[in-house]
């Protein structure tokens, strides 16, 4: 090859969230499309604790990092309903285990990663603060979306949120114990879960909308301002990582921040 020619980086294939959003709010998802991961991980994989190349993984990531105004500020997730406030100090570089992630500074990126689990992003119709939260079952049950939606300190009637790309309702398939942490605690949750029909099975089976349980949790935490939601992340194999259809797989991201004011006159 000759030594003036230029590698051209793949295009990557993000997603903009369509809410009313303030314009200084900026928020991202990204796809499996345009990295340079391979096999199970093809090929924009952003999770370093899967079993991927790690050069590959620091290559998609520092694609990533062209659009955004820093560096994401990654979480340990756990499946709990921790929440982490995000700051710019430098002592805050090391992962935190959470599965929300919150700031009210500008320029300062919240991620979380998803492959089938709810990507929730939040935010306020000022634009003061901003949020995202990993929705898996477990943390929907145990209240994350409550839990974040109080710790942002603002009226919830001037909240808003967005959910992302998770497992569909045809795909979701879920046991008995799903279906009663969710039920016992409130019975209006009975109508997310849809019966699966099976002389063979030893135990009752239910195929489970995380998108319905979601929209149910915010509005019991006020927030009726509600966007998105629907796009399966299993049932598009060439566009999302799915860990419940491939069982080895990536990871994609949800990403939210504020701009400073003077940015965007630029």
């Amino acid at each position: 090859m000759d030594s003036t020619t230029r590698i051209t980086p793949p295009m990557i294939d993000l997603i903009t969230p369509d809410w009313p959003a303030p314009g200084h709010i900026k928020a991202l998802f990204t796809t499996r499309t345009g990295g340079f991961s391979n096999g199970a991980y093809a090929t924009f994989n952003l999770g370093m604790h899967v079993h991927d190349d790690s050069e590959n993984v620091i290559r998609n990531r520092t694609l990533l990092r062209k659009h955004l105004p820093g560096d994401p500020h990654w979480l340990r997730q756990v499946h709990g309903t921790r929440h982490v406030w995000i700051k710019q100090d430098s002592t805050q570089r090391q992962e935190q285990s959470g599965d929300a992630a919150l700031s009210r500074q500008h320029n300062t990126v919240c991620a979380i990663m998803v492959a089938d689990c709810l990507p929730v992003l939040l935010c306020d119709t000022t634009g003061t603060v901003v949020g995202v939260v990993h929705a898996g079952w477990r943390g929907l049950a145990a209240g994350i979306i409550e839990q974040t939606v109080a710790a942002m300190q603002t009226g919830c009637e001037s909240l808003m949120a967005w959910l992302g790309p998770a497992i569909g309702p045809e795909h979701f398939e879920v046991g008995e114990d799903v279906r009663t942490a969710f039920v016992e605690g409130d019975r209006q949750t009975a109508k997310a879960f849809k019966p699966i029909s099976s002389s063979t099975q030893s135990e009752p089976k239910w195929l489970a909308d995380i998108f319905q349980l979601a929209q149910h949790r915010l509005a019991h935490a006020g927030v009726t301002r509600i966007y998105g939601g629907g796009v399966c992340t299993y049932s598009d194999p060439a566009r999302f990582f799915s860990y419940r259809r491939d069982g080895e797989t990536g990871r994609m991201v949800a990403l939210i921040w504020m701009e400073k004011p003077d940015e965007l006159a630029k």
